[in-house]
């Protein structure tokens, strides 16, 4: 059950015991925007944003918030289930087949050397920053990016290997929001909208430059499914090269979009940033931090959250902070008996230690505290990772 702010103009509900200072200021600016309905929702796993707290989640009322969705358009999850058993596969198979995917999936900053076919390329929307950078995604289909994005070999708790892709929309994405956060910064200037915070600046829907970001964002929801389905493709393909397994079921879903949808009886447009849809029987995925447990979960269609759940484990600590306080044989210790290469080196030439599992919540927890929310499928835990 959420924990329930009521003195503000709107109450915020919230599944986070423990909100960072920052993160509870971002959900207060919110509920002052008049066209925020109804409540703030603050999944389990919320922290400290751009404008909104990632793992929130707002409805509005004919209004569009680019920071509200965030910078990676998109951005989301793939899971698959193989017919194969754990003991079928030891340390050495996954270590090859992580390798082969590597070879074929460009990581971290890497983009394909050569422009990528995509039936969707031909019916890009004429809208400028799009024809901009469409060159350049053309070689981005199909990369898994930096930062928290992963691939990851998995077993359940009946002991089926499952893979996990997390990706978005990758630069493109990122151009997209930052153009239409400029111009609705320049639009809220220019008639004279108080904003709490500039990082929350909105186009209200019947303007033209919404119904351009609109369209821009859900082309850019298009091209981050497509490169999830590009790179579980790749993973699929080394599977049968190494393995003689089938593949039995898969999930691949988003958490940072906006969709008009009914709640309260009202039509809204709700946006998700770090937040996932949990309609009643709606199959999800909750992935933990690299080294810790992920979950497929199901909704269980709570109109408090507007049907959504938590998009991860959520940090706690910032990047500077995980790479001052943690060590390398903290990390080390920490993926113990997991196959995983080599932690990257940062600009400064040190490693970079922000993606350990200690930089984030614990996943356990933040499944607990959303119990009214999501109801257990299985439980995976990693057995190797991949990482940009």
């Amino acid at each position: 059950m959420p924990i329930i702010f009521s003195e503000y103009r709107i109450p915020i509900k919230s599944w986070c015991k423990n909100i960072e200072p920052g993160a509870m200021k971002q959900a207060i600016n919110l509920t002052m925007l008049p066209f925020v309905y109804d409540h703030v929702s603050l999944m389990a796993d919320c922290h400290e944003g751009f404008g909104m707290p990632i793992g929130g989640v707002i409805a509005c009322r004919d209004t569009i918030i680019p920071n509200a969705v965030g910078v990676d358009i998109g951005c989301g999850m793939c899971a698959v289930q193989t017919d194969l058993k754990a003991y079928q596969i030891n340390q050495q198979t996954i270590r090859t087949i992580l390798n082969r995917i590597r070879a074929f999936v460009p990581m971290g900053f890497d983009h394909h050397k050569k422009s990528q076919e995509w039936k969707n390329f031909d019916n890009a929307p004429d809208i400028p920053i799009i024809q901009k950078e469409l060159e350049s995604a053309k070689k981005q289909l199909g990369t898994l990016g930096g930062g928290n994005h992963f691939i990851e070999i998995q077993v359940s708790e009946d002991g089926f290997i499952w893979f996990m892709i997390h990706s978005g929309s990758r630069n493109f994405g990122y151009k997209i929001a930052e153009e239409y956060h400029k111009k609705a910064l320049d639009y809220c200037q220019k008639h004279n909208f108080d904003l709490p915070d500039k990082d929350l600046a909105f186009l209200p829907m019947d303007t033209k430059l919404a119904q351009e970001y609109k369209q821009a964002m859900e082309y850019a929801l298009s091209f981050a499914y497509e490169n999830r389905q590009r790179i579980k493709n790749v993973c699929i393909e080394q599977f049968k090269i190494e393995t003689s397994c089938n593949f039995l079921k898969e999930i691949n879903i988003h958490h940072n979009f906006a969709a008009e949808e009914i709640h309260f009886g009202k039509t809204l447009i709700v946006h998700r940033k770090g937040a996932t849809r949990a309609y009643k029987n709606l199959e999800g995925i909750i992935p933990g931090s690299m080294g810790s447990p992920s979950y497929i979960v199901r909704g269980l269609g709570n109109p408090d959250s507007f049907y959504s759940c938590s998009h991860g484990a959520g940090r706690i600590m910032s990047r500077n902070e995980a790479n001052k306080k943690l060590t390398y044989e903290d990390v080390k210790q920490a993926m113990k008996d997991i196959v995983f290469d080599c932690w990257q080196k940062g600009r400064k030439g040190k490693l970079d230690l922000s993606e350990a599992p200690q930089a984030y919540k614990n996943i356990d927890e933040v499944i607990l505290a959303q119990k009214d929310l999501v109801e257990v499928i299985v439980k995976l835990r990693p057995l190797g990772v991949l990482k940009g």
